[in-house]
């Protein structure tokens, strides 16, 4: 098919019947299945989970690299553009509706369960059980029958404090690559964004040096409670996006490189700058939330 303009495109494209779904469907079952073998103490389950992951990249490499090469030879017009803010709109509203699950349910646990486990109608119960929120009272393990060892809470300063600054930062250089690459100043767009994936990378490993902070000094686990469990669940959770994110960003700055998205159309770059501001607004909520209340 001879190349069109881009955006003029004179028809709803269509892409072919297509191998990588299934392709993809097979990566993730070895994904799920070596996953739930390995934690469950079975070896071999580390192995199939490592296929199942290179698998996956391999199948996304082949099926993201068709897709770009659509968009770059103008067969997408207005109407797919369109398509495509919408379905990421959508996709992010349902992150977000991801992550209100988990904020519902540290709320719940801390205004409703705990209270009411600690009231004087489940003294018979749990008569040593102590309705106390662990953020309010370090080492507090509000646990029946001292099931849950003692830990202490992981503040504000100075690890979550410092990434708050580089995601904060990335959102700014990011913005700065964007208006770069709409005033068609490639150079400085490709420049600020590798900036935007050093801070990106930066944070994860802050995140992991606060995990191990947590898990050895502080004896904060998984199993530390409802605490525990929240903790990790919202702070992990957000970190697994912040990954995601920072691949994203690296692909768009490499496509950049290579030359791809004009200052009027770059769809590609712009989805992706919208799921970081995301990112970032969700760490402003779990920043507060999580490590000053």
């Amino acid at each position: 098919m001879s190349a069109t303009t881009k955006g003029v495109t004179p028809y709803y494209y269509v892409p072919a019947p297509s191998r990588h779904p299934v392709m993809t469907s097979i990566g993730l079952f070895f994904v799920i299945l070596g996953a739930g073998q390995w934690v469950n103490g079975h070896g071999w389950g580390a192995y199939a989970l490592l296929f199942g992951l290179l698998w996956t990249v391999f199948v996304l490499r082949q099926w993201f690299g068709e897709a770009a090469g659509e968009a770059e030879a103008g067969m997408l017009s207005d109407r797919v553009d369109v398509s495509h803010r919408w379905s990421m709109a959508w996709f992010i509203f349902s992150e977000v509706m991801f992550f209100a699950a988990f904020f519902g349910a540290l709320y719940w646990a801390r205004t409703q369960s705990v209270p009411s486990l600690g009231s004087l109608e489940n003294a018979l119960l749990w008569p040593d059980f102590k309705g106390i929120w662990p953020s309010s009272g370090a080492g507090a393990t509000g646990s029946p029958a001292g099931i849950v060892e003692p830990f202490q809470t992981m503040g504000p300063w100075p690890l979550p404090t410092i990434n708050t600054g580089l995601l904060l930062t990335s959102g700014v250089t990011l913005t700065i690559a964007h208006h770069a690459l709409i005033a068609n100043q490639r150079a400085k767009a490709i420049g600020w964004m590798w900036i935007t994936v050093l801070l990106g990378t930066v944070f994860l490993f802050c995140q992991g040096y606060e995990y191990a902070h947590a898990y050895s000094e502080l004896n904060l686990k998984l199993s530390s409670g409802i605490y525990g469990s929240t903790f990790y669940m919202l702070t992990g959770f957000h970190g697994f996006h912040v990954f995601v994110g920072t691949i994203m960003l690296l692909v768009m700055t490499i496509r950049l490189m290579k030359g791809h998205f004009t200052p009027e159309r770059h769809f590609g770059f712009e989805g992706a700058a919208w799921y970081w501001h995301f990112v970032d607004v969700v760490w402003l909520g779990l920043y507060f939330i999580v490590y000053w209340m």
